[in-house]
């Protein structure tokens, strides 16, 4: 007997329902997100699955990845219109989510995303990151320079080794000058 199974899934749980060919409740339950337990789980609950259906969202390239690893009939559906779908549920809830992606799943009234390598994910989570620190440190050089210029320190241009060699001799420049200026009054504060 065929069996479509959905799952949603959070961060700590993945909300499981099982259905049979006619849409009739098979089983419905939760276990941990992790693949060994969504093995365990699914394998016990429904052993005739067909199609496996979980949204895109964090943890899809890892669970879709390891789950169809151990040959499981998974499906990666489209977030935004399988959330269209789920919306036009009276009562919103992981549970009844779940319920919502297994018939979906079983009228095949989805539209599978093709979910990339893991080699592809890692890819382009360096490529962010390297962007991300990059944009730091442009926005930490461009306060440094606009603190600076508070104090009359125009900062030429450069950066990296440059832009702290040129601060550091504007500093040391202006600490001479401040050094020099405190001299005088320090006899006046007694």
């Amino acid at each position: 007997m065929n069996q479509y199974v959905g799952l949603d899934v959070s961060l700590e749980e993945t909300k499981i329902h099982v259905l049979d060919e006619a849409g009739g409740r098979v089983w419905r339950g939760k276990c941990a997100s992790h693949p060994d337990e969504l093995e365990t789980t699914i394998c016990k609950h429904a052993p005739g699955a067909v199609r496996i259906g979980l949204e895109t969202g964090p943890l899809t390239t890892w669970l879709w990845t390891e789950l169809s690893k151990r040959r499981l009939p998974m499906v990666c559906l489209d977030a935004r219109q399988a959330q269209r779908a789920l919306d036009m549920r009276a009562n919103k809830t992981d549970a009844n989510d779940a319920d919502g992606l297994a018939h979906l799943v079983r009228a095949g009234w989805y539209k599978e995303v093709r979910v990339k390598s893991r080699d592809a994910m890692l890819s382009k989570a360096v490529s962010a990151a390297r962007r991300q620190l990059l944009d730091i440190s442009t926005n930490l050089s461009n306060q440094v320079r606009g603190l600076m210029k508070t104090f009359g320190l125009v900062v030429p241009k450069g950066k990296g080794r440059i832009f702290e060699a040129n601060v550091r001799r504007l500093l040391k420049r202006q600490g001479a000058t401040i050094a020099s200026c405190r001299r005088p009054w320090r006899g006046l504060s007694r």
